[in-house]
């Protein structure tokens, strides 16, 4: 039997999953690796920690799936986009920088006001942010000069994860384009693009470019000993978390549309040219790029509240803090004068100063209520950003939902009935690393292309039909948590200004 092993490194976690040719899972590891917050706005990681868990997890999903490193036919990678990783020429990580990270927010102000902005949008089809690496990189010439004069290598999260399995110093067009380092549709480095946002002598760190599908390197003797992987394994360039999630739904071709409930709220579809007036594009294959509105509004809103206001309730202890959110907020109806939340824990993508926040409350709601605000809020959000990128005529078309999201009992059918139009929801829970897996077998010559390997190895999706009543409250709803989202941007404001003093 032939296996495929996917590595997936988010935010909060990494994971390890092999698949059989066929998309079966045959089995799965699991590391919490989430970031510290050295000071306010500032999310990092210990790349040291991330490569030590890299190689437990290998071995212990390939115990768990009683699979021999010899039947791991190809590796694929994924990682959360755009943060900063810099390594030194030793592969020492001097900076690890997550996509969670606002405190280069300033600079981006700073860049909207000069037109700096505009023109990286022209060559990049997309505006500076503060988590964006290009933006961190800027931020770390002007604040940290000698971290970047020491660096020999800028890569993405999962390049990093490639590095130590191969020695490699690579990235792929999905990573680097969502990041706003290539110039689109060219899918290339661009001298011009770099000028515009002052890293001109800091081309040198920008790592070889590859297809996602492509062979970056095999893998090392050394990690072929610890991990009982065979040595010369090869290993694929990989993919963006948010591709390789679409890809692990079976959305390759254009015309496809994916929405994931993650870390992110991530919304996109594949299109033939990218779109100029969205969030980020990037390419995923030659002629098809993925177009998105993404934002750090999603699940980690629901992660927060339950260990933060959940953590305490004694129920917790017999369900769990993330299945007693999806109890309480079940229990709860939805009813007109019902609660709002505005899911900006980690500011908004058009507004780095948005907070979140409750709004409406009342002396007759309840925790319930509270907790399907949580769900509503979120699900706004994706809203949002798929009417925003239908106004920019983006084919925004059918949906697949996937994400740790999808699995709740709650947001996919409230996405169907918001959108008041039937969605698909994906039938692996573990999309990212099954794109990663997918990317791998392409790679190592199983498939031809991507979507002889989604024809393969994802199982059909479950429909989900709306309700029409429930849409036309949600509708109604959602016009007003607008209103009050518009009313709160100059109060966010002030209190970004505040000062202890």
């Amino acid at each position: 039997m032939d296996a495929y092993l996917g590595i997936d490194a988010g935010n909060t976690g990494v994971k390890a999953v092999l698949f059989d040719e066929t998309g079966r899972e045959l089995a799965r590891a699991h590391r919490d690796t989430g970031g510290t917050s050295p000071a306010p706005g500032m999310v990092e990681r210990d790349v040291e920690v991330l490569r030590s868990d890299l190689a437990d997890l290998v071995v212990e999903v390939l115990a768990k799936g009683g699979v021999p490193g010899s039947a791991v036919k190809g590796v694929g990678t994924a990682g959360h986009g755009n943060g900063l990783y810099l390594l030194d020429a030793q592969g020492k990580a001097l900076a690890a920088i997550q996509s969670l990270d606002t405190r280069a927010a300033g600079l981006v102000t700073q860049w909207d006001a000069d037109g700096t902005s505009d023109a990286v949008n022209r060559l990049a089809r997309q505006r500076p942010w503060a988590s964006q690496t290009p933006t961190l990189m800027a931020w770390m010439a002007e604040h940290r000069p000698e971290v970047l004069q020491a660096a020999a290598h800028v890569l993405m999260c999962k390049d990093v994860v490639t590095h130590a399995l191969t020695g490699e110093v690579v990235s792929d067009i999905s990573d680097m384009g969502g990041a706003g380092l290539l110039n689109l549709p060219a899918n290339c480095y661009d001298d011009d693009l770099l000028a515009a946002y002052g890293l001109s002598e800091y081309q040198r760190l920008l790592p070889r470019l590859l297809w996602p599908t492509e062979v970056a390197g095999h893998v090392t003797g050394e990690v072929a000993r610890k991990t009982g992987l065979i040595e010369g394994t090869p290993v694929v360039a990989g993919l963006f978390d948010v591709v390789a999630s679409a890809i692990g739904a079976g959305v390759t071709q254009i015309g496809q549309a994916s929405t994931i409930i993650g870390t992110w709220s991530i919304n996109q579809a594949i299109v033939a040219e990218p779109a100029a007036a969205v969030f980020m594009s990037c390419g995923v294959a030659p002629g098809r790029y993925m177009s998105m509105e993404n934002s750090a509004t999603s699940a980690a809103n629901l992660e927060w509240v339950a260990h933060h206001l959940l953590g305490h309730d004694e129920r917790r202890q017999a369900r769990g803090a993330f299945a007693l959110a999806d109890e309480l907020a079940l229990a709860a109806p939805l009813r007109a004068d019902g609660p709002f939340y505005h899911p900006y824990l980690y500011g908004a993508g058009t507004n780095p100063a948005a907070r979140a926040g409750f709004m409406g409350l009342a002396g007759w709601h309840d925790t319930g209520d509270l907790m399907r605000a949580l769900f509503e809020g979120v699900a706004f959000a994706h809203l949002a950003h798929i009417n925003k990128m239908r106004a920019a005529g983006v084919d925004f078309g059918r949906i697949t939902i996937s994400g740790g999201g999808a699995k709740s009992p709650l947001w996919p059918q409230m996405l169907a009935d918001m959108l008041d139009a039937s969605v698909d929801v994906a039938a692996q829970p573990e999309s990212g690393a099954l794109g990663a897996a997918m990317a791998a077998a392409v790679g190592s010559g199983r498939f031809p292309d991507l979507d002889a390997a989604a024809a393969a190895m994802v199982a059909p999706a479950t429909e989900l039909r709306s309700d029409a009543q429930r849409s036309r409250l949600y509708q109604r709803r959602f016009a007003l948590w607008q209103q009050i989202e518009q009313s709160m941007a100059p109060h966010w404001a002030s209190l970004a200004n505040l000062t202890d003093v």
